[in-house]
């Protein structure tokens, strides 16, 4: 059976974060009423200018920076010419031939633990552009509404290379573009307003075959789960297609996500079908590397360098690094945590971080800039913990009580409910002493040859000291004990 080489590009739109549009003064805020915040730019009234937003350049140059791209000295802006109800001007101001970012990479993680692997995706080019307005088909009797609250709001177009191999991979990317973009400042990434949207080409080939296949356009997936179903059904239907006999077209499509399946929307357009041609009414956009260096001195530490900075400094593994970079405001929660644990609990805090309050958060549906437990309130948590105050299984009862505000610190909370772990060696013994009285059928159990057994007798002291001793103490003493 002929094996087949998935072939994937993405193309992402990510709406920058400025006040005002990318050549008006409208608000960009989301939520208003309908052609609200459309002024006479945005709805293309005769004889108007468009002028270009400053706020929308430093946002393009912060990318081009983050991904080590080519920030363009001279970029041009073009018309893109396609008639569509919600374009007023019968064309998109956008950027062909001369985008203002060349180039770039982005990295990508797959996998967990010792398997995780690194590869890199290569960025064609990243372009600015307006947004076009929106078409609401829903409580018009039939008809078709349109809303130009939208139109005019600032894009940035990033296009990677067809280097993706799968829908993994490509969920990998769409990931780490979408918490580099929120990292870096320029996009708040919230894809349920339509802040982050990609559109995925995707083609197949014979495995070894150096020609790309034809490839189908899936446009506007806004959750990264979609995006993934869409990818494997549209892999899936071109492989069937091509085996039975038939051609792919090329064509853009739409996932229904409760079909699973992807549709034809319309044929692809290319290049030329847009018309496109430098827009007379706008000057060479021109960015001197003295802008540009400004810039540069007021970027983040980048994800990449943070995880490299947790692993050397912290002696954090990689997946470790990679869980609390995932995000520019784990990573400076993480780091404030540290500070009051100390480094010498680097490891026992990224725990604490990444899987007891990622899991508490992903259960009360909290994102970790609302989380109840701050930052310090953990890592004073945590320094209790490396000091034997209190043992891990004690700290859980802790951490519940911090998130239920039950105390302000966790010493508040370890003196109220009397939780401080027992570290007295004479009555640790003493309560083992008791244990073993009371299970002499688990000693001789133990004494011939069941480990199970021993591990009954510790879980009978613990439970005798409400769970207060400290559990290394007692397995050494109990087996000190049982000889």
């Amino acid at each position: 059976m002929k094996q087949w080489e998935i072939v994937i590009g993405i193309e992402t739109h990510a709406q920058l974060s400025t006040q005002s549009k990318i050549f008006s003064g409208s608000s960009t805020a989301f939520g208003a009423e309908p052609n609200v915040q459309a002024n006479a730019v945005d709805i293309a009234l005769p004889g108007v200018l468009p002028v270009l937003n400053k706020s929308v350049v430093e946002c393009a140059i912060r990318f081009g920076l983050a991904v080590n791209g080519e920030v363009a000295e001279k970029s041009v802006f073009a018309r893109k010419n396609y008639f569509y109800p919600d374009l007023p001007k019968g064309y998109q101001i956008s950027q062909y031939e001369h985008p203002v970012v060349v180039g770039g990479k982005m990295t990508i993680q797959m996998g967990q633990g010792d398997s995780l692997t690194e590869k890199t995706i290569n960025l064609t080019r990243a372009h600015l552009e307006e947004d076009a307005g929106k078409s609401l088909h829903e409580d018009f009797h039939g008809k078709t509404g349109i809303d130009l609250n939208r139109a005019g709001t600032p894009l940035l177009e990033i296009v990677s290379e067809p280097d993706m191999r799968s829908s993994a991979e490509a969920v990998a990317y769409a990931k780490a573009l979408h918490a580099l973009v929120r990292w870096i400042g320029i996009c708040d990434g919230n894809m349920q307003e339509g802040s982050f949207r990609c559109d995925a080409n995707v083609s197949v080939r014979p495995f070894g075959q150096k020609e790309f296949g034809t490839r189908r356009e899936i446009k506007n997936l806004n959750s990264f789960r979609f995006m993934q179903q869409a990818i494997d059904f549209e892999v899936q239907w071109q492989i069937a297609t091509i085996e039975d006999g038939g051609r792919i077209e090329q064509a853009t499509v739409l996932f229904d996500p409760d079909s699973g399946e992807t549709r034809a929307m319309r044929s692809k357009e290319d290049a030329h079908d847009y018309r496109y041609f430098p827009d007379p009414d706008l000057l060479p956009l021109i960015i001197d590397r003295q802008w540009v260096e400004r810039i540069r001195a007021g970027m983040p530490e980048l994800p990449a360098a943070k995880r490299e900075r947790f692993v050397r400094d912290y002696a954090l593994s990689a997946y470790d690094a990679t869980a609390l970079t995932a995000s520019l405001e784990i990573a400076d929660y993480y780091e404030a945590a540290l500070a009051v644990a100390g480094n010498a609990s680097a490891k026992p805090c990224a725990n604490w971080v990444s899987v007891e309050l990622a899991a508490r958060l992903n259960k009360d549906g909290k994102d970790i800039s609302a989380a109840p437990v701050a930052a310090a309130q953990l890592g004073g948590l945590v320094a209790r913990i490396a000091d034997s105050t209190i043992s891990n299984n004690i700290a859980r009862k802790v951490f519940e009580g911090l998130w239920n505000g039950e105390g302000s610190t966790a010493d508040e909370i370890i003196e109220k409910q009397g939780l401080k772990q027992i570290t007295d060696s004479g009555a640790i013994e003493a309560l083992i002493d008791g244990v073993l009285a009371a299970n002499a059928s688990m000693v001789a159990e133990f004494r011939a040859g069941k480990e199970k057994a021993f591990n009954a007798l510790v879980g009978q002291a613990m439970k005798a000291t409400k769970g207060k001793a400290n559990p290394q103490q007692v397995n050494d003493l109990l087996r000190k004990k049982l000889g």
